[in-house]
């Protein structure tokens, strides 16, 4: 187990993506700290499976943020995946909705990373991985922000590897298509009244429409390419954008 000794939180981990990756790292010995929402007893129940400890902070709020990165120590393996989703017409997109997604999906990983760079420069290694997206790279319809903040996540990725490659730190994001998770499917209402398509509609025709293996990616995808920039293999894996989208970014 290669992760002996490392210390990695991962944001937005106590379901979907996120819980996949702390799942995968927690594998090869890394001591995992939670983040997220939810019931309390399951997420109990996730930090007896992984020896993890958990901190319920609100990534929208930057002194919640600041008190996490405190009470976790020195982090060695960031990992930026917290987000949430609103589809929308541009003209009817809700302000507070804007403003949420920005805040969550982008800044918060600004924030993370400027509290967790100190340890990683002081111990000469480090890796911050950021959950990205297809939408880092393409833009679909009636979804402003999500894009906006991706496509923010691609560059701040950019920035923090030129910044941090002489440290022994990497910055790479990972771009999923859509991966069988709450948050694509709590989306599929709302894109089903933006586009007045049935749910089977909605996916087939929307979802899936731009995948051309015409599946959804499995988190567990996810979290063996996080496993992977992770290894000494991929010390200068550095500044990239891996597309996990069953060829969608291909066109």
């Amino acid at each position: 187990m290669f992760l002996e000794g490392k210390h990695a939180l991962v944001t937005g981990s106590t379901s979907g993506i996120g819980l996949a990756i702390a799942r995968a790292l927690h594998a090869e010995g890394a001591q995992i700290v939670l983040n997220g929402f939810g019931d309390e007893s399951e997420i109990a129940h996730l930090c007896e499976e992984l020896g993890a400890t958990h901190s319920g902070a609100d990534l929208t709020k930057v002194e919640e943020i600041e008190a996490m990165m405190a009470g976790a120590g020195g982090i060695d393996i960031l990992v930026n995946n917290a987000g949430t989703q609103h589809v929308a017409p541009v003209e009817d997109f809700p302000v507070d909705k804007w403003d949420l997604i920005i805040a969550l999906n982008l800044s918060s990983a600004f924030h993370t990373a400027r509290l967790a760079v100190p340890h990683m420069k002081a111990r000469g290694w480090g890796r911050i991985i950021t959950t990205a997206s297809a939408h880092s790279l393409a833009a679909s319809p009636f979804k402003s922000a999500y894009v906006a903040a991706k496509h923010g996540i691609a560059g701040l990725t950019k920035t923090l590897a030129l910044e941090l490659a002489e440290h022994g730190i990497t910055a790479n994001c990972i771009s999923p298509g859509y991966v069988w998770t709450p948050l694509v499917e709590n989306q599929i209402p709302d894109t089903m009244k933006a586009r007045g398509m049935s749910r089977e509609e909605v996916i087939d025709k929307v979802l899936l429409a731009k995948q051309p293996t015409k599946k959804f990616v499995q988190p567990e995808d996810v979290g063996a390419m996080a496993v992977f920039l992770c290894r000494n293999e991929a010390q200068n894996v550095n500044g990239a954008n891996w597309s996990i989208d069953g060829g969608w970014t291909a066109e």
